[in-house]
Order: C-alpha cells, then sequence, then structure tokens
C-alpha cells in the first residue's frame, strides 16, 4: 500500500498556517518558507502573495 502525501495547513502557525504547512509538505524548514514568502510578495508588488495566501487559506483543509 502506497502512502501519499497530502497538503494540510499546520498547526505551528503564525496567521493561518498555510506557510508551515508547505514546509511540512516539503519537508523544508518553515521559517525559510515564510521568509521566502515574504520576499516574493514584497518583489510582486506585495498584493499577488496576498491573494494567493488567503486563496490557500481557504482551500487547504485544515489538519486535526
Amino acid at each position: 500500500m502506497e502512502m501519499t502525501k497530502r497538503l494540510f495547513r499546520s498547526n505551528d502557525r503564525m496567521l493561518g498556517g498555510v506557510c508551515a504547512g508547505i514546509a511540512e509538505y516539503l519537508g523544508w524548514d518553515p521559517t525559510l518558507v515564510r521568509v521566502a514568502y515574504l520576499i516574493l510578495s514584497i518583489v510582486s508588488a506585495a498584493f499577488p502573495g496576498l491573494l494567493v495566501y488567503i486563496i490557500l487559506w481557504i482551500i487547504m483543509p485544515p489538519r486535526y
């Protein structure tokens, strides 16, 4: 039986748990994902990054 990885919002959250959930899925440090998200949001004039975060917050199921 093959185990598949699922993407969930993390309980290790700063705001919505989206960045930490992505970090857990990829096996990375949550701080690195948060910093990368912040840099990408600033470079892209912040709005697209904020919109993507809100969409992911709505779409990604929480981890219970």
